[in-house]
Order: structure tokens, then sequence, then C-alpha cells
């Protein structure tokens, strides 16, 4: 049996090469072989959709009347609460009637600085 030698031939390394920096051809090398697969945007499946040709001024109408309707039905429900139930129902309506408030000024187009 022949042991191998470990013995290499000289090899010539070509050290003209300069960082692939710059290299078009190197960077989508490097993007491909090293970046994660970019997949397409996965489209949410939602139970409500709103229809795209709603203007944002009509847009802002229908949620006033819905934290409307949402503030009557939480204050309905405090009503029958007692407690810290009570109370954090209450908070609950001051809120959307906070949110309310807010979104009536930017209808109004009352704008001061």
């Amino acid at each position: 049996m022949t042991i191998p030698s470990n013995d290499l031939p000289d090899l010539q390394i070509d050290t003209s090469l300069t960082s692939p920096k710059g290299s078009a051809a190197a960077q989508r090398a490097l993007d491909y072989y090293l970046k994660p697969a970019v997949s397409e945007e996965a489209e949410e499946e939602r139970f409500f959709e709103v229809n795209r040709n709603v203007s944002s001024e009509e847009a802002l109408v229908r949620a006033s009347d819905l934290l409307r309707c949402a503030a009557a039905t939480a204050s309905e429900s405090a009503n029958n609460l007692h407690g810290v139930h009570r109370d954090l129902a209450f908070s609950t309506v001051h809120m959307i009637d906070m949110a309310k408030a807010l979104l009536d000024r930017s209808l109004d187009g009352d704008h001061h600085a």
C-alpha cells in the first residue's frame, strides 16, 4: 500500500483580482446566494373591505357615524354594569367620544396652526 504524499504542486494564484465591489455581476451573484428569498406580499383576507371609490371625506363621515354608534353601545352597556366594570365601560365611551371629536374637527376644515 502506498501512502499518499502531502506534497501539493505549487499553484499560481492570480492576485491581480480586486474586490467584487463595483462589479454588477458579482453583486447579483451575492444577492442571489446570500439574500433570503423575497416572496410576494400576501394579501390579507378581510371580512370587511372599504370600497376603493369612497372619498377620504366620505370615509371620515362614515367613521364618525361608526364612533357615534360605538359610544351609544358602550354607554348602554355601562348602564347595566357596576363598580370597576362600569368605570371601564364609561372610559371606553369617553375615549370613543374623544376620537369622534378629533375626527369631526378634521371634517370641519377649521385648521388653525
